[in-house]
């Protein structure tokens, strides 16, 4: 068996990180494969979205493999890609979604917020583990953490090596649905697939402006999204979509599944 797994659904490929018996940790060949099925996903015009999970219920992927650690720096090319695959890949044009079921930790939990959004069963949980033993986060952690959860909760997971659920996940922001366990996967294709029924330009132009925009000044980051969606703009399938708008035609649209606990507790009351 492969150590990672690809499979095409629709216009989505799911990328299986396969070594459950490992609790999907990460050796040099898997982070290689990563690369390659990334790529391939990149060159894809029939694919939209890409998902990234874990094999089994038990791990999403649990980090490096501590065992074979030299093998991820020693990977070809590691240096720019990151020793984790893909990690530090941040020219992908196309939706990326984490599926995430059980341990997400370390250099997993890199991986997962490398992609644009996290669903998670309820069995996942999320931490840094590997502080104990001084191995750092060289995978994004120090960066994408901050700017998803805030400097505060981003320094708490990766100084105090603690081990949050999923409920803790999704109230921190870390997490955007949590779904019963063994249903992450198939929520993450229900979100893709519709998804990949909107026009792409103007998508993929607004996760451009996003992430482009993240280090710049508000005013500036306004004159950058006006001059990505030029093309948004002249674009005939938006004409078109406007047309069916006109015409009284309402395509249906995804709403979310599943909330936090806590969440649900608070909107109970509100009802």
């Amino acid at each position: 068996m492969a150590k990672v797994e690809t499979e095409c659904k629709g216009r989505s490929v799911i990328l299986t990180i396969n070594r459950p018996e490992v609790h999907n940790c990460v050796d040099g060949e898997t982070a290689q494969l990563l690369f390659e099925a990334l790529q391939s996903f990149r060159e894809a015009r029939e694919l939209d979205v890409l998902i990234l999970t874990g094999a089994g219920d038990v791990s999403f992927c649990s980090g490096a493999d501590l065992k074979n650690a030299a093998s991820l720096i020693g990977r070809p090319g590691s240096a720019e890609s990151g020793p984790m695959g893909i990690s530090r890949i941040g020219d992908l044009e196309k939706t990326a979604i984490a599926a995430v079921n059980g341990y997400c930790l370390a250099g997993g939990l890199e991986l997962a917020c490398w992609c644009d959004f996290r669903i998670a069963s309820r069995n996942a949980s999320f931490g840094n583990p590997a502080r104990r033993w001084g191995v750092p986060l060289i995978g994004g952690g120090t960066q994408r953490l901050p700017r998803i959860i805030g400097l505060g909760n981003a320094l708490y997971l990766i100084e105090t090596g603690v081990v949050i659920d999923a409920d803790r996940a999704c109230q921190m922001g870390l997490v955007q649905e949590v779904v019963p366990d063994g249903q992450a996967l198939l929520r993450a294709l229900e979100l893709a697939e519709a998804m990949s029924k909107y026009p792409q330009v103007s998508l993929r132009n607004d996760r451009r402006a996003a992430y482009e925009g993240l280090s710049l000044p508000l005013w500036e980051g306004i004159k950058l999204e006006a001059a990505i969606h030029q093309s948004s703009l002249a674009e005939s399938e938006m004409v078109e979509r406007l047309r069916q708008y006109a015409a009284g035609q309402r395509p249906p649209f995804p709403r979310p599944r599943h909330y936090c606990q806590t969440r649900c507790a608070v909107d109970r009351r509100r009802t």
